[in-house]
């Protein structure tokens, strides 16, 4: 699984309208408003490398409202959820 991590800025009046719409997509994850210098952040969870563009720049960005995106690819996952299951196993 490829995670990207999506950091939008947004029209301000369309915020939760853009919000819900990028929520909607397949491939997004979650979607978060948020404060700073971006509106949203959105997780975008694919199986390839080429879904990637099929989902941001081709569904993402063309919707009304979106003004711009900046997309950082996960290497690595690190909670403390996987760590749980990592020191779990076996222990049963």
């Amino acid at each position: 699984m490829i995670t990207s991590i999506v950091l939008i800025k947004t029209s301000v009046d369309r915020v939760p309208e853009v919000a819900e719409q990028i929520a909607a997509l397949e491939g997004v994850s979650e979607v978060y408003s948020v404060t700073g210098p971006h509106d949203l952040i959105a997780m975008v969870r694919v199986h390839r490398h080429e879904e990637l563009a099929e989902v941001i720049p081709a569904r993402i960005s063309k919707i009304p409202g979106v003004t711009s995106t900046e997309t950082h690819i996960a290497f690595r996952t690190y909670s403390q959820h996987d760590l749980e299951a990592a020191f779990a196993i076996g222990l049963e």
